[in-house]
């Protein structure tokens, strides 16, 4: 009998969590207890990381350069990927260099799994005008990119269409998302920020909802010509 209450108790967990994730639209990807325990420290198959570098080895050679700038923290240089997901990279390369992303915020942030931004409202509930196909297994597009530490992923709502401008930087290795998200590149420089940022963050519930008032800026996102 104690082993049945146990049983469905980590079922109703689980399920809150996906309400709650639920509820925040595009609130990007969900995640449960047991997943945000998972270790970044794995180092024996190709394409893990250690505990302080993110993985670079499946770095396309046409990838696209692009350097998030954080305010107050420094700046983050991520490889886009458009061999694995060409939608998603026009679609983010395009944004950047409109300036859609200067001056939004990361507003939802999960020591130990991921910090989401690109959302105009800062509240997961808004995005950019059009919303793009997700380039990901389940959706029937191959995309052989690992959430690893230091992945950037599309954020979106149940619909695997709806990604549009919110983002998520990987904190720690997170490959429970493959094949549900569209993760298009890889950060090259700048982990430690991502550490910090995620390290800093107080968020208000087990979903990382972050104050408006202590929402890290996006100073700016700039493509590398």
């Amino acid at each position: 009998m104690k082993k049945l209450k146990n049983v469905i108790s980590i079922v109703c967990v689980a399920l809150m969590l996906s309400v709650c994730t639920f509820m925040v639209g595009c609130g990007g990807p969900e995640t449960s207890s047991t997943e945000l325990n998972s270790s970044a420290g794995s180092d024996t198959a190709e394409g893990t990381t250690t505990a302080n570098e993110p993985a670079t080895n499946s770095i396309s050679q046409n990838a696209v350069i692009a350097v998030i700038d954080v305010k107050d923290y420094g700046k983050i240089t991520v490889a886009l990927d458009p061999d694995s997901a060409p939608i998603t990279v026009e679609n983010f390369v395009k944004l950047a260099k409109d300036g859609f992303y200067d001056g939004l915020t990361f507003h939802r942030i999960m020591e130990g799994f991921m910090m989401q931004g690109g959302d105009p409202e800062g509240t997961g509930m808004g995005g950019s005008k059009d919303t793009i196909k997700g380039e990901f297994s389940q959706n029937g597009v191959q995309n052989n990119l690992s959430h690893t530490r230091g992945a950037i992923s599309m954020a979106r709502s149940m619909d695997p269409d709806s990604a549009s401008s919110q983002f998520f930087i990987v904190h720690k290795d997170s490959q429970f998302l493959d094949g549900q998200y569209a993760c298009f590149g890889y950060v090259t420089e700048g982990i430690e920020v991502v550490d910090k940022v995620c390290e800093d963050a107080e968020p208000t519930d087990d979903n990382g909802t972050i104050p408006k008032d202590k929402q890290p800026i996006i100073n700016s996102i700039k493509i590398v010509e």
